[in-house]
């Protein structure tokens, strides 16, 4: 029995140990939501970027919310930066503009326009109720 377990452990280390060295591939995003016919590719430095400026607008929103205990991004601010509602504005900075809801809710109240440079500053553009259209 002892023989047993002894191998089932070796069998489990050296499991762990093989996909441990296994190499990872990350997907890399190559078109943006609302451009359907545009294709973007971004290379690495400015998906990093683009990553961190939209996690700052989320962050923008939230703190302008109340917090996460009143309000919460759409799901698009939470994945791939490239795949989240945002223009490149061609000066450094991109515009996100995003909706929000409060928690447990399902239909957004709020929408966000927050413009971020890729040196991290943050400027909201807007902030209130969901409009009829956005620009």
């Amino acid at each position: 029995m002892m023989l047993k377990q002894s191998a089932l452990a070796c069998v489990t280390v050296l499991t762990a140990l093989t996909l441990g060295s296994l190499p990872l591939v990350a997907q890399t995003p190559t078109t943006t939501e609302g451009t359907p016919t545009t294709e973007r590719r971004l290379d690495r430095s400015v998906l990093i970027d683009l990553n961190r400026a939209k996690n700052l607008a989320r962050q923008a929103a939230e703190r302008a919310n109340g917090g996460l205990g009143f309000y919460r991004a759409e799901s698009s601010m939470h994945g791939p930066a490239a795949q989240s509602p945002y223009v490149d504005n061609g000066n450094g900075t991109w515009t996100f503009t995003f909706r929000g809801t409060m928690p447990g809710e399902t239909i957004p109240s709020y929408e966000s326009v927050v413009t971020v440079s890729t040196e991290g500053n943050v400027t909201m553009d807007y902030n209130g109720p969901v409009r009829a259209s956005t620009p």
